[in-house]
């Protein structure tokens, strides 16, 4: 087995996670969404450390920060690594950046070695994973693969300002969108490293685990329509209230989630208007994320779901209507690559464990450019998207020799 005592990656990862975790758009908590002034600074930021480690990087027309090793062969097919910077609200450190700040510690560590790979390398930054902020999709790295959505431009945030706006006002171009997708033929494969957002690694007891497959994802947007009223003067019988008829709704979503195998369903988000503690609910707006590493069963719970939730509404006399924005489809990852991540893996005296990940990443986006493999990392309590995020400096320096080693055996 490797001796893993020396920490000096793992410590350095953690350097550069807690420079990237100063830039927020809210004091005392991290949350930095697409093209906001936090992701600006975080973007800026991650050129500093690109630059630093000897690549040639830019921020892109979307946002997204770019870094390139030419190798011996500028010709070669290149090899891409990378994840995403922006966050959900109330985040935690690791989610994405771990991803970014791995690739760039690799590009380091072949440069202290002096290591010059046979073909190019490419270290990406995305902006737009989490698509908190926006209706979108995976938009900064589909747009590498040729499939950004030119309607995602006219998208609106909560405050009415529309992707097309803010992207000019962040310094991107929406002209320059096109000239982003990168020829297929020019790229040998994809890696990403990302905390597992689960529990099984701990269970186990093992700091890195091998993806092998992304869950599909069906998120959609819901409107139920009621009549508002004085709630102490209406009957109980003679209301539409239509908070009332979404509480049936997000019981049918939590049933549909749990009969089948390997699926969830979740309502993570409900706005009741006028909310108003003596008013029947006139209005409520909720979500609809659907997961399943199954494409034909996540869409017939889809459609249970739909179907139970207007039939609710009918009884109800309330209006039902539903928006789907995002069909993700489930992504197996390359086998090839994966094969390289499990002699990694072994050659650190580690089980290469695969398992399934139940979270969308960019690498769903990459595999349709080009083959894509991932590397979970243990993180605490299986928590994620939350401040109690955490892993320890251990296995980030382990998950840190584990792409490097791929690196060299992918790009050697």
């Amino acid at each position: 087995m490797t001796n893993l005592s020396d920490l000096t990656l793992g410590h350095r990862v953690m350097a550069m996670i807690e420079a990237l975790a100063a830039h927020s758009d809210e004091f005392g908590r991290i949350t930095r969404l697409y093209l906001s002034p936090a992701h600006r600074a975080a973007a800026d930021t991650t050129l500093g450390f690109m630059r630093d480690a000897g690549l040639a990087a830019h921020i892109d027309a979307l946002g997204s920060v770019v870094g390139r090793i030419e190798g011996r062969n500028p010709e070669a097919p290149a090899l891409l690594i990378g994840s995403h910077i922006d966050s959900v609200v109330d985040a935690g450190r690791y989610d994405g950046n771990l991803g970014v700040v791995l690739g760039i510690v690799a590009a380091e560590a072949l440069k202290e070695q002096g290591i010059v790979p046979a073909c190019p390398i490419e270290i990406v930054a995305f902006g737009d994973e989490e698509n908190v902020r926006f209706p979108t999709n995976l938009s900064t790295s589909y747009a590498l693969a040729g499939r950004y959505d030119p309607a995602w431009l006219d998208g609106r945030d909560q405050d009415g300002i529309a992707l097309r706006d803010a992207l000019i006002g962040f310094g991107g171009d929406p002209n320059g969108i096109a000239a982003l997708a990168r020829d297929p033929g020019r790229y040998r494969g994809y890696l990403e490293v990302h905390i597992e957002q689960g529990p099984l690694l701990e269970a186990r007891e093992l700091p890195v685990g091998i993806v092998s497959a992304i869950n599909g994802i069906t998120r959609a947007r819901a409107h139920v329509v009621g009549e508002a009223g004085h709630a102490g003067t209406v009957p109980m019988t003679m209301r539409r209230d239509a908070l009332a008829a979404v509480a049936e709704m997000i019981g049918i979503v939590e049933r549909a989630g749990s009969l089948r195998a390997d699926t969830v369903a979740t309502v993570g988000v409900a706005q009741v208007q006028p909310g108003a503690i003596n008013v029947i609910p006139a209005r409520v707006d909720f979500t609809l994320d659907a997961r399943s590493p199954d494409d034909a069963v996540r869409q017939a719970m889809v459609h249970d779901i739909v179907t139970e939730c207007r039939a609710a509404a009918q009884r109800r006399g309330v209006a039902f209507t539903i928006e789907p924005f995002m069909d993700s489809p489930a992504t197996p990852m390359d086998k090839g690559l994966i094969g390289h991540l499990e002699n990694a893996v072994k050659g650190l005296g580690i089980e290469p464990l695969h398992l399934p990940s139940g979270a969308g990443h960019d690498a769903v986006a990459m595999a349709t450019l080009c083959p894509s493999a991932m590397l979970f990392v243990r993180c605490k309590g299986g928590i994620s998207h939350n401040p109690a995020e955490s892993i320890t400096v251990e296995d980030a320096d382990v998950a840190a020799r584990v792409l490097i080693e791929t690196v060299k055996r992918v790009a050697g």
